[in-house]
């Protein structure tokens, strides 16, 4: 459990130190893990906005900042290489003298200090996220990537530590399965309120109902396996604003080690932090018939969940359905049809209470858990469900982002009582071994939130309902042995910490990246980061071109490792005419590797290092063997891994243009873009390059950047449905002039065959004597579908006669009888 000390402090006056917190805690029962300083190695990092950018003259890729941090007088000038700043962005500036912490750019931390990037001063630098210290798993993936946006409402010239919670302290409780209880802030500050005795402050949870109508009139539930689920509540709001969250409410959450994504869904994952009861959001025109029924799974139900994947269920699992089909998987992940999406117009809120064995059971089936089954298979507390609906309707209000019908529309089988546990003081010293008072017993007790009654000699004690833990006098024996000091009754034993080992993401998506090459018939190779200084001009490399800006090494192994690589080319193209030279005909390899960049010349900071694939054929395309065909690799069995590693990143997004990389065959070779950035190239080796590095025969050559495919290989694969109805296809065949290719023309059908297009394939490439001089044929192949009905030909061909008259306006194009 990661609880946020600045959270804390909102609920229960804090006035001692951490360290004597995390004592007091452990003490009674709770044991501190660790304790994490946020914004630990980050000191001088501030606010500052961009006033003024342009280009720098000497460069593609740097930028010129003025900035304004709020300090007085004039912008202070900042250079970056980051693709993503705007004028008027607001943006983390690390100054002169800053202290970066620790990061994947900077291993070892940086202080900075003046810097020169091509005869330019930089008297600072901007921030991304990593560089705070910030974990990319807590960012949406267009924060990952550059520099840090700011909200445009955040003032300059403070605190970066302040601006996002990074002052604030994080402890990680251990806690023992029994202590539901405390797997929430409220829960913590309540034990911290006994510990301490200051008083506990509860969050505001009034609700305005200010949605004209009640709920009940838009929403009906109902329970049908009341021994899977003892209540079901439900608000209705109205008129949803889908936005961010604040910021205050984003700190906290990624304190907590939760990744803000939208308004609703961060305060449904606030509540659950901050009191213990998991939540659900549904779209509340999504849910056939505006009815929710707790339900066993029929079996062999399908459901896909949020997180994209078609799940198989059992009639041991709980489901919440709608009048027409699964909803949800009850206390583990929502379904996907009833998503809260940005067209989202009215929400219905969940707060309900399973059956713990029962979703411990369904998170090891589906191997699917989440922070709800983490805290329903511990138990939550029944009678409060509805504190957890109008704190989040509070909350949604609070941001101006709904308004809430009136009333809770629930069922509640059957109404859940207490605990009531009779005992004596004397009982309870002798299973512990000490002498309390009676009086010091009953203080304890209602501290922590029970009700006691000395009647007759004995205690008649009722436990709060969030304590369902409790249900004998040795239960009872344990509280009051452990607020009392177990240092009074024996030793305890040593704290154990342990530290789990992880790796980033980018090492995850490079594993990705290692198996699929693997996979499709590649083998891995490794080599130096250091290669020869004239393998740019074996490369063809211009004279300008940024890649000569390389580290030459002070001291080299040889002359043959004399500079760092700012492209892993030539090492590739190096080991396949080494394997080649040594009769080892056909060659498959690929390796991931870095290449350094150096800011400037000579070196005045460390080098940016990017994270590239490379992988070069050549050869026959398999073994020889005397029934498979014996061809040789060729530009297509390069396409095909392209496409084939794209695809297994679910990078859908992309195109291939033809490439100008001069070490590349001008007329067999592609670039690879992805969001208009050209991530890699690929194709042919040019003729001279290739007898350059002695290479005798044709031989293909990949490079691309990893980074770049982070965000969509961590992204959560999203389900669509199969198509019911069947598609028709029709075949056009244009006379265009040579020099069109098939990408201008595709290009033009897509954008006005409309909606019902499916697919695009070109078939047929011809010229020859039916055909004009200087012109060519071109057949293409279109598939039309439609997800609802049965498409007609009348639907089609009125298609096909725009897209003729498209191609022929466009490209001068004929119809080929």
């Amino acid at each position: 459990m990661l609880a946020s000390l600045e959270w804390l402090k909102q609920y229960v006056d804090i006035n001692i130190s951490v360290a004597e917190l995390c004592d007091k805690i452990t003490r009674v029962g709770l044991e501190v893990d660790t304790v994490t300083q946020l914004g630990k190695g980050l000191e001088g990092v501030i606010t500052g906005k961009v006033m003024e950018i342009h280009r720098h003259p000497d460069s593609d890729h740097l930028w010129v900042c003025m900035l304004d941090y709020g300090q007085g007088g004039e912008p202070v000038q900042i250079l970056t290489g980051a693709q993503n700043v705007h004028q008027y962005d607001i943006v983390p500036v690390a100054v002169v003298g800053s202290v970066l912490p620790p990061s994947e750019r900077n291993p070892q931390g940086l202080k900075l200090k003046k810097a020169k990037m091509r005869g330019l001063d930089s008297f600072g630098m901007l921030c991304s996220a990593d560089e705070l210290g910030i974990e990319s798993k807590l960012l949406l993936p267009e924060q990952r990537n550059g520099i840090f946006i700011l909200p445009e409402n955040t003032p300059i010239g403070v605190d970066i530590k302040t601006v996002l919670g990074l002052d604030d302290t994080v402890i990680d409780i251990d806690l023992t399965s029994n202590r539901a209880d405390c797997f929430s802030i409220i829960g913590l500050a309540r034990e911290i309120s006994a510990i301490t005795g200051c008083p506990l402050k509860m969050p505001a949870m009034d609700v305005k109902e200010a949605a004209a109508g009640k709920a009940s009139d838009y929403v009906n539930v109902k329970i049908d396996a009341p021994e899977l689920c003892s209540r079901f509540a439900t608000r209705v709001l109205k008129d949803i604003k889908i936005m961010p969250s604040p910021e205050w409410m984003q700190r906290r959450l990624r304190a907590c080690g939760v990744r803000p994504i939208s308004n609703v869904v961060d305060v449904t994952n606030y509540v659950m932090l901050e009191l213990g009861q998991p939540m659900h959001a549904y779209d509340a025109d999504k849910v056939a018939g505006h009815t929710l029924i707790v339900r066993r799974a029929e079996e062999g139900e399908k459901l896909v969940t949020l997180d994209g994947r078609e799940r198989e269920l059992t009639s041991a699992m709980i489901t919440i359905g709608d009048a027409e089909k699964a909803a949800g998987l009850g206390g583990v992940m929502g379904g996907l049809l009833t998503e809260v999406t940005d067209e989202t117009k009215n929400v219905i809120l969940e707060a309900a209470s399973f059956h713990g064995p029962s979703i411990r059971r369904t998170s090891r089936a589906l191997g699917l858990r989440s922070e709800a089954s983490g805290r329903f298979e511990r138990g939550v507390d029944t009678i409060r469900d509805h504190d957890a609906l109008n704190r989040a309707a509070h909350l949604l209000e609070q941001m101006g982002a709904c308004e809430t019908f009136s009333g809770i529309v629930e069922a509640y089988p059957e109404e859940l009582k207490p605990a009531v546990i009779t005992t004596t003081a004397a009982k309870i010293n002798g299973r512990i071994g000490v002498n309390i008072a009676e009086d010091e017993m009953v203080a304890i007790l209602s501290k922590l939130g029970f009700g006691v009654e000395a009647k007759d000699g004995e205690l008649l004690i009722t436990a709060p309902t969030w304590r369902r833990d409790i249900d004998c006098d040795a239960d009872i024996s344990e509280e009051i042995a452990r607020m009392h000091g177990y240092d009074f009754i024996e030793s305890h034993q040593p704290e154990l910490t342990i530290t789990q080992g992880s790796q980033s993401v980018l090492d995850d998506v490079k594993d990705d990246v290692q198996d699929y090459m693997v996979g499709a018939g590649l083998s891995e190779m490794m080599t130096y980061s250091f290669i020869k200084a004239n393998a740019y001009d074996k490369m063809l490399l211009p004279a300008d071109d940024a890649r000569r800006n390389c580290i030459e090494l002070l001291n080299p192994i040889t002359d043959a490792f004399s500079v760092m690589r700012t492209t892993m080319v030539p090492s590739a193209l190096q080991t396949a005419s080494f394997n080649l030279r040594n009769h080892n005909s056909s060659v498959a390899l690929f390796e991931i590797g870095r290449i350094f960049l150096p800011k400037a010349l000579p070196l005045t900071e460390d080098p940016a290092e990017r994270q590239l694939l490379t992988a070069v054929l050549s050869g026959s395309r398999k073994a020889l063997n005397w029934c498979d065909d014996k061809g040789s690799v060729d530009f297509y069995d390069m396409k095909g891994i392209v496409e084939g590693l794209l695809e297994a990143m679910q990078v859908s997004d992309y195109t291939m243009t033809r490439s100008q990389q001069p070490y590349l065959h001008p007329g067999k070779s592609c670039d690879i873009v992805v969001n208009g950035e050209v991530i890699g190239s690929f194709g042919e080796v040019h003729p001279v390059v290739q007898e350059n590095f002695e290479l005798d025969q044709v031989t293909y050559v990949l490079e691309m950047a990893v980074e770049p495919l982070v965000a969509s290989a961590t992204a959560v694969p999203q389900y669509k449905h199969l198509p019911k109805f069947p598609s028709m296809s029709r075949d056009i065949a244009v006379v265009v002039p040579a020099e069109v290719t098939n990408a201008e023309l595709e290009q033009v059908i897509r954008a006005h065959a409309g909606e019902l297009l499916q697919g695009v394939r070109v078939f047929d490439i011809y010229t020859g004597k039916q055909v004009a001089a200087g012109c060519k044929s071109m057949a293409f192949n279109l598939t039309y579908q439609a997800a609802d009905r049965t498409l007609t030909d009348a639907e089609v061909d009125a298609s096909m006669k725009k897209v003729i008259a498209e191609v022929a306006e466009a490209y001068k194009a004929k119809l080929r009888d």
